[in-house]
């Protein structure tokens, strides 16, 4: 018996290495992976340049608190200021704590003009924040909130792409919306571009901050730097993680200047966010990520990606039935249950994906993806389909 909590339902798989788009497990099977480590692994396994930043930072300093000035930290926060909307960076440790940082900063903002009672943030139903108190709050899913006590107070809930559920819940007591511009977790869900831009008025409108959570979306993965590029807008704060260490624990929390400004010593803090160790990978991958043509790669297979699920849904119309997502954060809405398609594509035809609400197969491929792989990937998909067509056919051959 497993002496770890029994949080997850794991497979027995365990992987030893992994090079570009593959896995290799403990028997030396091949895996492609259309999973990333949830949107994690964005330079897919064992990318030189990470490799060589890592080893070299093994060689330095790992660790000092931030009472001292760690200057791969200082670095990575000015990239990051000059490649976004944002003024100030708080570095963490993962997506929950920069979503829990932009949460308690937008209450903070407001506490320090003198408007205490403008606490209250606008999320919506299928989104995804975390697993704190407060995140499953704000994502308000009621299988994650069941079984820990009163849920954490100050979240409303509206129902995404309709701006007019968002408005009806605008209260004195509201200080910000919260939300995912391709919602992952909770079903592979785009915003339109319309409805970001509606939001950003609401919030200008009633004097509100808007908070986006990029934690999945971000860091190029529907083929800009930020998904919040695309309509146009520009928010007040940013919560991003995930590819950002691109496999090593990393998160931040970007913020425009004038909204971080109350945050002062002792508002809030991080024993190893931003150390010195995780800053020097985090400029590694953003040395890979900003590289000139980079993301005009990623786009463009991201369209691939969207085109060759397209001739999939015209191929099997019966099992494909609904295409969702943007760039390479895809879901398919398929017939069959969603984690029954995920353990077949894994075990009988060596593809790795993910499972999102909805009954809705996430594909997650890593940023340096090819349209061979992206094929490959789509003939295995196929390949499981004619199996489970097959299969009802002929169910005593099946069983």
């Amino acid at each position: 018996m497993s002496a770890l909590y029994g949080t997850y339902a794991r497979s027995d798989l365990a992987f030893e290495r992994g090079e570009g788009m593959r896995l290799y497990d403990q028997h030396g099977r091949d895996y492609l992976d259309f999973h990333s480590g949830v949107a994690v692994n964005a330079l897919g396994h064992g990318d030189p340049h990470l490799v060589g930043a890592l080893k070299a930072a093994a060689d330095k300093v790992w660790h000092t608190a931030n009472t001292f000035t760690i200057p791969e930290q200082e670095r990575l926060g000015q990239r990051l200021v000059e490649a976004t909307f944002a003024d100030s960076v708080f570095f963490t440790n993962s997506g929950a704590e920069a979503l829990e940082c932009a949460i308690k900063t937008a209450r903070h903002y407001f506490w320090a003009k003198g408007q205490a009672d403008r606490y209250e943030v606008i999320a919506f139903s299928g989104s995804f924040h975390g697993r704190t108190l407060a995140t499953i709050a704000a994502g308000g899913n009621p299988d994650y909130l069941e079984g820990f006590g009163p849920v954490t107070p100050g979240f409303k809930h509206a129902k995404p792409g309709d701006l007019a559920s968002v408005e009806a819940l605008i209260s004195p007591q509201t200080c910000a919306i919260l939300i995912e511009p391709v919602q992952g977790e909770g079903g592979v869900t785009a915003m339109s571009n319309e409805f970001m831009q509606g939001l950003r008025d609401l919030c200008d409108k009633h004097d509100m901050l808007l908070i986006l959570d990029e934690v999945q979306c971000g860091f190029g993965r529907t083929g800009r730097f930020f998904a919040y590029e695309w309509s146009g807008i520009t928010p007040d704060i940013v919560a991003v993680a995930k590819a950002i260490g691109g496999g090593f624990p990393l998160g931040a929390c970007l913020s425009k200047g004038d909204v971080a400004a109350s945050m002062v010593p002792g508002t809030h803090g991080s024993t190893y966010g931003g150390n010195p160790l995780a800053t020097a990978i985090g400029n590694a991958v953003l040395d890979r990520i900003l590289a000139p043509g980079f993301l005009d790669q990623v786009n463009a297979m991201g369209q691939k990606l969207t085109w060759h699920l397209q001739q999939l849904a015209q191929k099997y119309p019966d099992h494909v039935l609904e295409l969702r997502g943007k760039g390479l954060l895809s879901g398919i809405k398929i017939g069959t249950p969603v984690r029954d398609m995920v353990t077949r594509l894994r075990d009988d035809h060596g593809l790795l994906t993910i499972s999102a609400g909805d009954n809705v197969l996430r594909l997650l491929p890593p940023l340096i993806v090819t349209e061979a792989d992206i094929e490959e990937a789509m003939a295995k998909i196929g390949a499981a389909f004619d199996a489970i067509d097959a299969e009802a056919a002929n169910p005593a051959a099946a069983s």
